[in-house]
């Protein structure tokens, strides 16, 4: 596999490819709702709500965990999940940014 030169793009760049990769996967946007609807809830919750085994929630969790879209608190022998708010805040910012864009040029289709 070759090399992701991700040093030839910005921090901004990186961060939100990372997110989105973590996004890519329609598990991760129902868990990701479901984490909005509900505020918090542990994994055995998610798992009462998607068709999906414990281990592969579990997977799905850590990688959103590890780019940073949820956060997690340890209670006991449960880990409560809750959406990132700083994280989904960028989100909104970039995608707000790339709406003025689009809103300001002229068609070039």
């Amino acid at each position: 596999m070759g090399a992701s030169k991700t040093e030839h793009f910005t921090e901004e760049q990186n961060e939100m490819a990372k997110i989105a990769k973590a996004l890519a996967h329609p598990a991760r946007i129902a868990i990701l709702e479901h984490l909005l609807k509900v505020n918090e809830c542990i994994c055995g919750d998610i798992v009462s709500e998607l068709p999906l085994a414990q281990a592969t929630i579990s997977q799905h969790l850590k990688e959103m965990k590890n780019a940073g879209i949820i956060k997690g608190t340890i209670d006991g022998n449960s880990v409560c999940y809750c959406a990132d708010e700083k994280t989904i805040e960028k989100l909104h910012l970039y995608f707000k940014e790339i709406s003025i864009q689009l809103s300001e040029r002229i068609s070039c289709c």
